[in-house]
């Protein structure tokens, strides 16, 4: 029953979306219906072809919002990669407080995108230039190649990085791990969660946990909250707004 209401609800909220939105996740529907295989698998060449359009980094040259990305790799033993995004300030405003950092995992159903992934490119450049933090974007490994737990690994591994090793020295901006904070959509949210969740108790009593340095907070998307409302939860242990 549940599920035959979520389903209404969702033909619901399509339904009110513009023709032209909707024309767009029918083709989206189609192109991602027509890599999978029968076992489970993706034909990976063919979704690069059809859908997933990448995004290069630009570590030398600003985009139009101000915004650069470089990209480096969190685990070398899994050769996982994540991109960062920040707005590079001369002169006095380079010596300013140190900048927030925002970890955030991709969506995808855990088992397609990356950070490089156009969309996914664009929001995390949205998100570096309206919040001012410095964003990390992670490409954690995909199913089903890579089997559970791989992905909740690699953001584990991400944050670890970020506590024993900072930032590339490309970045030349100044962090405040004290302000770490985790966030994702879809399948990225799930991640974000966990990786909360599993964080240790923190030191100076800072919820959420503190691991290096690295506070694990996490930022609940909308609908989560307007569920939390619904419900009249206070918010699962772990979880927070920036």
């Amino acid at each position: 029953m549940s599920g035959d209401v979520a389903r209404k609800e969702l033909r619901a909220r399509v339904g009110a979306m513009p023709w032209a939105v909707r024309l767009q996740l029918r083709a989206l529907e189609a192109a991602v219906d027509a890599t999978q295989r029968r076992d489970g698998t993706v034909n990976r060449f063919l979704f690069s072809l059809l859908v997933d359009r990448q995004a290069p980094a630009n570590p030398a040259r600003a985009d139009a919002g101000g915004v650069r990305s470089v990209d480096f790799t969190v685990d070398a033993s899994t050769g996982v990669p994540a991109r960062v995004y920040f707005a590079a300030a001369a002169g006095a405003e380079a010596e300013a407080s140190p900048h927030p950092v925002i970890v955030y995992f991709h969506g995808g159903g855990f088992t397609v995108f990356s950070a490089a992934t156009r969309p996914y490119d664009v929001l995390c450049r949205t998100i570096c230039r309206e919040t001012g933090a410095v964003v990390v974007s992670v490409t954690y490994r995909l199913a089903p190649e890579h089997r559970y737990p791989a992905a909740y690994d690699d953001g584990e591994a991400a944050l670890r990085y970020l506590a024993t090793t900072g930032l590339p020295a490309e970045v030349p901006v100044r962090v405040d791990l004290s302000r770490c904070f985790l966030a994702g959509d879809s399948a990225g949210a799930n991640i974000a969660h966990h990786v909360a969740h599993a964080a240790p108790e923190g030191q100076g009593g800072a919820r959420g946990g503190v691991h290096g340095g690295c506070t694990r907070l996490l930022l609940l998307s909308g609908a989560a909250r307007h569920r939390q409302a619904r419900r009249g939860d206070q918010g699962v242990r772990g979880e927070h707004r920036a």
